[in-house]
């Protein structure tokens, strides 16, 4: 940092990258904290983002491990990762408990709040949650995107004998495949790169080829590949009466058959944000496994090669080392 006030951070505007050393610190407000980011990861997201999928502007990121340093005194010194959402409490999706989905959130990174590609970043509180100390900054920075493939299992019922098809084995597909393998004995990962699908296939989970989707033959099929032929694809894998969740984000529009959706009477779930505590606690016991997904870690004083290293097809998770 050039001063007390100032810090570094990656910062897009008009779809544009610039790496800043004048943004200013942010202070807590009440009932916030300030976190000094330690590691933070590039999601997805943060790549549809700078394409144009939202017309955000301001610092990206919100996978990150940090150490609180103000805010509640019971929370300083400790390691944290935090819920990307932050709420307003009082609106009718907050009383209604869907507080994810609050009319006046911010989100860490994405809507109306600087995101975890910083020195520094602001969170309430309530969203932060304690890094067990066994578990290192490379695999508690996956909280975030791990927490986002428990969601599916929090708004489907899955049963052992549920047949699942997960299209894509980027990132969130490798996970979200793990994750759904904990409740399903019959899930199948599709990719289109042996190494990618091995790391799948060393955890005891099947994995096929995408040109071998089978037609009308999965009770679920999840969407995460970002792309419109997968989105095709899913449909097509996709039995009558199924349900299709889709977990990719979009700079572009996709092309829908409603007439084929309500004849089939295929149920389509949005599925985004999930909790952190399962997420937390299978990362902890290994029941989820990351270390094998991290492809190259950057110093954030070199973040735009990283993220531009985070575009190139076939790459899997990129971490910056914030504090380095």
């Amino acid at each position: 940092m050039s001063n007390a006030a100032t810090m570094t951070g990656l910062f897009l505007r008009d779809r544009a990258l610039a790496l800043r050393s004048d943004l200013p610190r942010p202070d807590p407000p009440p009932g916030e904290a300030l976190v000094r980011v330690t590691r933070a990861g590039v999601c997805r997201t943060d790549l549809e983002l700078r394409r144009g999928y939202y017309p955000y502007e301001g610092v990206l990121g919100h996978e990150f491990v940090g150490v609180v340093e103000a805010g509640d005194d019971a929370w300083i010194g400790k390691r944290v990762v935090g819920e990307i959402n932050a709420v307003c409490g009082s609106c009718t999706a907050c009383r209604a408990g869907r507080r994810s989905h609050c009319l006046a959130r911010t989100v860490l990174g994405i809507v109306g709040r600087d995101g975890a590609f910083a020195s520094y970043i602001t969170l309430p509180i309530e969203n932060l949650h304690a890094v067990p100390d066994e578990m290192p900054d490379d695999v508690a920075v996956f909280t975030e995107p791990v927490a986002a493939a428990f969601r599916i299992p929090e708004q489907i019922p899955i049963a052992k004998e549920t047949r699942i098809a997960v299209l894509g084995d980027g990132k969130l597909g490798l996970l979200i495949a793990q994750v759904l393998a904990l409740s399903s004995d019959c899930v199948t990962a599709f990719g289109r790169h042996a190494r990618k699908l091995a790391i799948l296939e060393a955890r005891g989970i099947t994995t096929a080829n995408a040109d071998d989707l089978e037609s009308s033959a999965y009770d679920v099929v999840v969407e995460c590949t970002g792309s419109a032929a997968g989105f095709a694809a899913a449909r097509v894998a996709l039995r009558a009466g199924g349900t299709f969740v889709m977990k990719s984000t979009y700079a572009g529009s996709l092309e829908l058959d409603a007439s084929g959706l309500v004849v089939d009477e295929i149920t389509v779930v949005g599925s985004r944000c999930g909790p952190f505590a399962p997420a937390l606690e299978a990362l902890r016991t290994g029941r989820v496994e990351v270390g094998a997904l991290v492809d190259a870690r950057y110093p954030l004083s070199r973040a735009l090669e990283a993220f531009e290293h985070a575009e190139r097809r076939g790459v899997l998770k990129i971490l910056l080392d914030v504090d380095s």
